[in-house]
């Protein structure tokens, strides 16, 4: 059975590994004309569940080779002295498989993975869908036209088959009152594998160390009274907000923001969760952050796609004679963790970009503290934490070796 999957990413190569591995044929559609790995986008976090599924896809090795390596973080605040924060123990106290890596190599990693597996069609997308029933009828920007079985939107939190299917973007989008930059840049500061934050209320600066290039990532959070309008296509329009938010910002913002015009891998958008009631229509799915985004940075949304994915291949395998009963079975198990999922970001809203002077007095301290208990007791804290429970919650069933995962 032929299953297409747009976006190549995350959610998307996990998904095809999945259904290749069960008999299916996927093909992955990208708009960007080759993939965007190598060492850009943002360090995310593969908490347990997800490392369990990349493990079982061979990939476990090669990601975890590829971790951020970053061990220590020294919070700063204006008026007061740093406080140091032991990573490395952290890390430690969330579980033994928990790893840091840019999503850039983990996209990298994903890839190799899965295309000799996978049929990766770079530079194109899908401009109409008609499901019949029986299958969908597929047109694609570049005038193609084919026909497959399923049809499932990885594409991220502006997606484009969710637009397709399920309609605009703007209904279906939560605000959670902040926004969020990354870039690259020369290690000016001699960071190396260590992260400098510096808070204030309702905005954070923060510069980590990319070993690899021994180059450094920057990181602007901030909040704003008003939801901002601009066009998340237009990166000359996004610089100047970041510029207009930080210009008067102090510490090392004004010698980071140098930067800014000669970054190649610029990313910028509002932190914002999807909150679809339904993720499959007919023959259609969606996956990932196409669905359920539950707020870039502050919602675990990496490994809740890397999880999904794997349960969603699971059941299209077990109901193969019945697709539209696999999505819904799907649909069906990964709810409770859609909706746990959404209530972590606006929690975590306040812990990572503070929004009082006494979060901003209190965060810092808290942040140093956990990572001095003893590993037992830290991991224990973090089970009983709502990222930590959510992405617990699913029975994944590990395959046996060679054999189909349902």
């Amino acid at each position: 059975m032929k299953v297409l999957i747009s976006g190549a990413s995350v959610a998307g190569p996990v998904l095809a590994h999945w259904l290749h591995r069960n008999g299916f044929e996927p093909t992955i559609i990208e708009r960007t004309p080759e993939l965007r790995h190598g060492l850009g986008g943002h360090a995310v976090d593969l908490f347990s569940s997800a490392a369990e599924v990349t493990r079982w896809m061979g990939c476990w090795d090669a990601i975890d080779a590829a971790r951020t390596r970053i061990e220590a973080m020294t919070i700063e605040r204006f008026g007061r002295p740093p406080v140091e924060v032991d990573l490395s123990r952290m890390y430690a106290g969330i579980s033994s498989s928990h790893v840091e890596i840019l999503r850039g190599e983990l996209t990298r990693i994903l890839y190799d993975a899965t295309r000799g597996t996978a049929e990766y069609v770079f530079g194109d997308s899908i401009a109409s869908l008609h499901d019949d029933g029986n299958g969908v009828d597929v047109t694609f920007d570049s005038g193609t036209e084919r026909r497959f079985d399923l049809v499932i939107g990885a594409d991220g939190l502006h997606s484009n088959v969710r637009r397709l299917a399920f309609g605009p973007e703007e209904p279906l989008r939560r605000w959670l009152g902040g926004y969020l930059a990354v870039f690259s840049m020369p290690d000016i500061f001699d960071v190396g594998n260590h992260t400098l934050a510096h808070m204030s209320v309702d905005k954070l600066v923060g510069i980590y160390g990319v070993h690899q290039t021994g180059q450094t990532r920057s990181g602007f959070f901030f909040r704003t009274p008003q939801e901002l309008r601009y066009d998340y296509r237009d990166k000359d329009e996004q610089k100047a907000l970041l510029v207009k938010e930080f210009s008067n910002y102090g510490w090392k913002a004004p010698q980071l923001l140098e930067h800014l015009e000669s970054a190649e891998d610029f990313y910028f958008d509002s932190i914002a969760q999807i909150t679809l009631d339904t993720w499959t229509s007919g023959r259609i799915g969606l996956v990932g952050d196409a669905g359920y985004c539950p707020g870039p940075a502050v919602g675990g949304g990496t490994s809740l796609a890397v999880v999904t994915a794997y349960v969603l291949a699971r059941e299209l395998a077990a109901a193969r004679s019945d697709l539209v009963s696999g999505l819904k079975n799907y649909e069906r198990i990964i709810r409770p963790l859609v909706e746990s999922s959404r209530r972590i970001g606006p929690k975590l809203m306040g812990t990572i970009i503070p929004g009082s002077p006494l979060a901003l007095r209190l965060m810092p301290f808290a942040a140093a503290a956990l990572p001095k208990l003893p590993t037992s007791v830290q991991r224990f804290i973090w089970s009983q934490n709502a990222v930590g429970k959510t992405l617990s919650s699913v029975d994944l069933l590990q395959p046996e070796v060679g054999q189909p995962v349902a």
